[in-house]
C-alpha cells in the first residue's frame, strides 16, 4: 500500500475581493482625474474642480457598489434557478442525468465497470448528485450568501479611495492648472503602486502588473481627458 507524505500547499482564496478592489480603485483613479483634468483646463480655480470632483466620487461610487450589489445577487439568483432545475432532472429524467454524469466521467479517463460503479456512487445521494452536475456539469460554485453587500461595499469603498488620490493636489494648489500636473504624477504614482500590490497578491510578477496597471490607466485617462477637451472645444 502507497504512503503518501503530508502536504501543505498554500493557494490565494480571496480572487473575488482582489476583483472588487481592481474594479473599484481603477475606475476610482482614472474617471475622477480625468474629471478634474477636464475642468482643469476650462476654470483655474481648483476649489470649483475639487467640489466636482468630490461630487463624481460620490455618484461614481454608489453606482459603482450598486452594480456590484446586483452583479452578485445575479450570480446568487442563478445558481439557486440552475439547483432548483437539476433536482427536478435528477427526480423525473434520472437515466438522462445518468448519461451526463457517465459522459463527465468518461472524460477523465474512466470506462467499463469503473465507469458504472462510479455513476452509482454519485447518484446513489441526491444532494451528492446535483452537488456533482452543478460543478462539473455548468461549472457552478454556490456563491457566498454575504457577497453582494461584500462586494458592493468593497468595490464602492475603493472607488472612494482611488478617486480621491487624484483630487488632493487640487485641494493644496490654488490654482488648477499647477495642481493638473501633479495631480497625473500622483495618479501614476499610485497606479504603479495598485498594480504592483495586485500582482503581489495574484502571483502576476509584480513590476509587470505596475507596468500594466500605469499603461492601462495611463490610456484610459488621456482618451477620457481628449474626450472632455474636445467637448469644451465646441
Amino acid at each position: 500500500m502507497p504512503v503518501f507524505s503530508e502536504h501543505h500547499e498554500s493557494h490565494f482564496t480571496a480572487s473575488e475581493t482582489v476583483r472588487d478592489v481592481v474594479i473599484g480603485m481603477s475606475d476610482g483613479l482614472t474617471v475622477p482625474f480625468a474629471l478634474a483634468a477636464g475642468i482643469s483646463g476650462a476654470i483655474a480655480s481648483s476649489k470649483i474642480v475639487v467640489t466636482a470632483g468630490i461630487a463624481e466620487v460620490a455618484a461614481g461610487a454608489i453606482a459603482m457598489a450598486l452594480g456590484g450589489y446586483l452583479a452578485a445577487r445575479t450570480d446568487q439568483e442563478h445558481y439557486r434557478s440552475e439547483l432548483a432545475r437539476e433536482h427536478r432532472e435528477i427526480a423525473t429524467i434520472p437515466d438522462a442525468e445518468r448519461g451526463e454524469v457517465a459522459l463527465i466521467l468518461a472524460s477523465y479517463g474512466l470506462s467499463g465497470q469503473t465507469l458504472h460503479d462510479a455513476v452509482e456512487m454519485i447518484a446513489r445521494e441526491p444532494d451528492q448528485w446535483v452537488n456533482f452536475m452543478m460543478r462539473l456539469e455548468l461549472g457552478l460554485d454556490e456563491p457566498d450568501p454575504k457577497r453582494a453587500l461584500a462586494s458592493g461595499a468593497t468595490i464602492g469603498g475603493s472607488y472612494v479611495v482611488g478617486g480621491i488620490v487624484p483630487l488632493v493636489p487640487y485641494m493644496f494648489a490654488p490654482n488648477a492648472g499647477e495642481a493638473l500636473v501633479v495631480s497625473a504624477i500622483v495618479t501614476m504614482i499610485a497606479l504603479a503602486i495598485f498594480g504592483g500590490v495586485k500582482g503581489a497578491l495574484t502571483g502576476i510578477p509584480w513590476l509587470r502588473s505596475a507596468f500594466q496597471t500605469v499603461l492601462i490607466g495611463g490610456v484610459a485617462s488621456g482618451v477620457a481627458f481628449g474626450l472632455a477637451k474636445l467637448v469644451q472645444g465646441h
